[in-house]
């Protein structure tokens, strides 16, 4: 049993005692928590909540007992059933609530499901926000509604029509060159809630040939569902043997991005955000951020546009701040997030897709070959386990000071810049281990440089 409990929501495995997996008591904590503080936070004062939910097995009773706990705190509950995490984020805004909670576990395997918070516009809360949630929920201290105060279940299943509509409206997202260039698209949506999305909005964008694996929205898994190349062998299979242009491949809330060519390589989810830019900073010239655990490549590609890259510290929310601060034309992650502010203000799969083909549309190129248009690194991702009394603090303090005379940056643990590759340490806040994420042009070279700093802290 696991129960992890974070700014951003709280994530465990299905069962077990109180506390030490994500038990309906645990649920109900949280989730009143999260009420209180919607209401103390939010300006709208809807009294509304929006709740929508991937297609894990374990979605309908957590629903009841999320939905539930919204109306004993007086809350009217808005339904919108199975729904992206872009969805529900946009559903926010939309329906003028207070805030949303979407229920998924994001790239975790069936066992697992979560409460991931949003506040009143869509976005994931601050580390300041989150952890008021957290110490309301383990002080218990909140007070649910008298019953003529109670609040209301009410559904809306239009949402996700609504947002197809509005990512196939953006001025960027050119449908019609897409309708020309006759794409025949596979896709793969890991049995969630993709498989119900990604054909609408594939049709929308005027593909006529979709060919869909593992598309059944019954939370049953068919491979680990974090969209690594690892776990892509089916659809990498189908690509070689010719049968589609493109493929596409999404986590279970369809907030990441995996793209593999026409020959079965894969893209990189690294590139899913770098080609993206690319297409926008033709049109749209700007600047742009992802975190300091991604490649240098959307660096690389918006300096040659003339704008301004920045790094932000792990976290989608830590990136949003980011683009907003430096008025960022595109950003996100690099496990395939991609942040459009034109459409809002989180990691949107939709939006990813209907801009890649578009840009693959007007280039006139196979994947493969727009692809390889783009500077190639390799990031090595290790993790050292220490001595639990180890002071890991010291440890990255001592790296810094080590590397002074490189490009060093201590927003989130150590990252240190060398002209041709990088190097990132983070520690983990649940256990003793530093996460080491190196960057070059080549395997060997990355891992070197992990080795490198592996053996400095030895």
């Amino acid at each position: 049993m696991s129960l992890i409990k974070s700014i951003s929501g709280i994530r465990g495995t299905i069962g077990g005692r109180p506390g030490e997996g994500l038990s309906p008591l645990d649920i109900v904590r949280f989730t009143a928590a999260y009420a209180l503080w919607a209401g103390k936070a939010s300006t709208k004062n809807s009294r509304r909540i929006v709740v929508g939910r991937d297609a894990r097995m374990s979605g309908d009773m957590v629903f009841q007992l999320v939905s539930g706990t919204l109306m004993g705190m007086g809350y009217e509950v808005v339904d919108i059933g199975l729904a992206t995490t872009p969805t529900t984020e946009l559903a926010v805004t939309e329906l003028g609530a207070d805030g949303g909670i979407i229920l998924t576990a994001s790239h975790n395997p069936a066992q697992w499901n979560a409460l991931k918070l949003l506040d009143e516009h869509g976005e994931f809360l601050t580390k300041e926000q989150g952890q008021f949630v957290l110490d309301t929920a383990a002080a218990e201290d909140f007070e649910f509604a008298p019953v003529e105060n109670l609040g209301r279940l009410t559904t809306n299943k239009s949402m996700t029509l609504r947002h197809i509509d509005l990512v196939v409206g953006l001025k960027l997202v050119d449908a019609e060159a897409i309708r020309k260039a006759g794409f025949k698209v596979a896709i793969d949506c890991v049995n969630s809630v993709g498989g119900v999305v990604l054909p609408s909005l594939l049709k929308a964008l005027g593909v006529e040939t979709v060919v869909e694996l593992h598309c059944t929205p019954n939370g049953r898994f068919p491979h680990n569902p974090e969209p690594l190349p690892e776990h892509l062998t089916d659809i990498a299979d189908l690509m070689r043997e010719g049968r589609a242009d493109v493929g596409f491949v999404v986590d279970p809330d369809v907030d990441r991005l995996a793209i593999v060519c026409e020959d079965g390589s894969m893209f990189g989810e690294e590139y899913t955000l770098v080609s993206v830019a690319d297409y926008v900073l033709k049109h749209t010239p700007g600047n742009t951020v992802s975190n300091l655990s991604s490649t240098r490549a959307l660096s690389d590609v918006t300096l040659r546009h003339g704008g301004t890259y920045t790094a932000a510290a792990v976290g989608e929310v830590n990136v949003v701040a980011a683009m907003k601060a430096t008025k960022a034309v595109i950003g996100g992650e690099g496990n395939g997030g991609v942040i459009y502010p034109e459409s809002h203000y989180g990691r949107d799969a939709l939006v990813g897709i209907a801009l890649f083909l578009s840009h693959l549309a007007h280039s006139g190129k196979k994947v493969s070959e727009l692809r390889a248009e783009y500077p190639s690194y390799y990031i090595d991702k290790q993790k050292m386990t220490l001595d639990p009394t180890v002071d890991v603090d010291a440890i990255l303090t001592k790296v810094a000071a080590a590397y002074a005379t490189e490009k060093v940056n201590t927003i989130d643990g150590v990252k240190i810049d060398f002209p041709d590759k990088w190097v990132q340490l983070r520690k983990s806040n649940t256990e003793p281990i530093i996460r080491i994420y190196s960057e070059a042009a080549t395997k060997a070279k990355a891992e070197a440089l992990t080795k490198e700093i592996a053996r400095f802290i030895n």
